[in-house]
């Protein structure tokens, strides 16, 4: 992406706007978005203390962890443990901040670890602003011995919130569909990991195609597509009994299956005697409405959180391009008008903005516009990139990028990346294998 892009994509307050350390003296530790360009804030993460072998090794994965995450989000840069002067061995120590501004931190995490008689983990930290010398804010958080990522995870989140003003996202997970074998014979499975790649696992054993894996409002099932004996049905997959069901049986090919908001339903498409609708299926009742009646391609259909509007593509004016209507059906307004092709819209958790794959001039791009349409904006492109999943806090997105091949076939992979709202912090997502179609699960329960 240009340079020109960058600078034009996102003004100074859209995304993250100021953070500030609230303190007593006024003092501001911030982070700043210029010309969509972040200062990353310097933080110093020492290892969280304890007062035994077990417990200071578990301080030292949990700080890991937590400064993974953070300079993961652009927004956060954690200060080479090699630097620190100021060894941090109880909470009850009071930070030397000299020594901190020293090595220009200007943001500090004290946390130490218990290890119980029962085996569950005891964390608390607390944040401090280097620059006015002032507490920010402390959690005591326990989970069991298999959870410490995720209470790291939730540290990290604690941390992000009350320097960004947003939500975190780290205590989630991502669902996929995982690819291999030759691209004329390709195997596709449902895996799910964490939104920083570990704890991956495979939740399909591959025999039959899967794609679209949509997570619940629980974040606890998946709806999806499968060809089951080559005929596509909608599955709804549990995550905590590993049991699946088919949403039902119809006469046509249906596909793009999405939970509402309140996971009371799933909105799907179905290709019936030549023409593709829209529908909505009651879980409760399994009863079907049909929220579409034109002759185009009516699909990837998309709900505003607050259930009460529906996005989604159609070729209704003559070519691919993204519409609105109420959440009942009926009239449908069109939203894009900029050169190109459009698809597979999401709406942002915060109801602010509408994320979509566009295609033009023999390029795919990933951007976001406002739910009127407006403020259209392209945040990354490639030979092929395609659906756009939210973070939970809707500052962030994940998104899959096929890499073309060269002229002997090598080099060719299908890989995830995330990146935020200024279109800068472009990651890599690593998996095991390939991997298409991510979808981002709401803050784990």
């Amino acid at each position: 992406m240009s340079r020109i892009r960058l600078l034009a994509a996102v003004a100074v307050t859209l995304i993250f706007g100021l953070a500030t350390f609230a303190s007593p003296t006024r003092a501001q530790v911030r982070i700043d978005i210029t010309n969509g360009q972040m200062r990353p804030l310097p933080i110093a993460i020492p290892d969280f203390a304890g007062t035994s072998g077990q417990e200071n090794q578990v301080g030292r994965d949990i700080a890991r962890v937590v400064s993974a995450d953070l300079e993961r989000s652009g927004l956060f840069k954690p200060i080479d443990p090699r630097a620190f002067i100021q060894t941090v061995a109880s909470l009850q120590i009071q930070p030397r901040f000299p020594d901190w501004k020293a090595i220009n931190a200007e943001a500090l995490v004290q946390g130490k670890t218990e290890i119980g008689p029962d085996g569950r983990i005891r964390v608390e930290f607390r944040l401090w602003d280097v620059m006015s010398e002032a507490y920010m804010t402390g959690w005591t958080l326990s989970s069991s011995p298999a959870d410490w990522r995720r209470l790291s995870h939730k540290v990290a989140d604690a941390i992000y919130k009350r320097v960004t003003g947003e939500d975190g996202y780290f205590d989630t997970q991502i669902v996929y569909v995982a690819e291999s074998g030759p691209k004329n014979d390709r195997k596709k499975r449902l895996a799910i990991m964490d939104q920083d790649g570990e704890n991956h696992r495979f939740l399909t054993e591959g025999g039959e195609l899967v794609l679209t894996p949509r997570f619940s409002p629980s974040a606890r099932e998946i709806t999806y597509l499968s060809y089951f004996r080559g005929v596509p049905r909608v599955y709804i997959f549990n995550l905590d009994t590993g049991r699946r069901e088919a949403l039902g049986n119809f006469p046509g090919m249906t596909f793009a299956p999405r939970f509402s908001p309140d996971g009371n339903k799933v909105i799907f498409s179905m290709a019936e005697d030549g023409n593709t609708e829209i529908y909505e299926m009651n879980l409760m009742t399994r009863s079907k409405a049909r929220l579409t009646n034109n002759p185009a391609i009516d699909t990837a259909p998309s709900y505003a959180p607050d259930g009460s509007q529906i996005v989604f593509e159609s070729d209704r004016g003559g070519g691919q391009q993204l519409y609105v209507m109420s959440a009942g059906g009926g009239g449908a307004n069109r939203i894009s008008f900029g050169d190109g092709r459009y698809a597979t819209p999401v709406w942002s958790p915060r109801g602010d903005l509408i994320a979509f794959t566009k295609q033009k001039g023999g390029r795919f791009f990933i951007g976001v516009m406002r739910p009127d349409g407006l403020g259209e904006r392209l945040l990354a492109e490639g030979f092929l990139v395609e659906g756009p999943t939210w973070a939970p806090n809707g500052r962030v997105l994940a998104f899959w990028r096929d890499s073309p091949s060269d002229e002997r076939g090598r080099g060719q992979s299908v890989r995830l990346y995330t990146i935020d709202l200024t279109g800068v912090n472009e990651r890599v997502l690593l998996t095991p294998v390939d991997g298409s179609d991510p979808a981002w699960s709401p803050l784990i329960p």
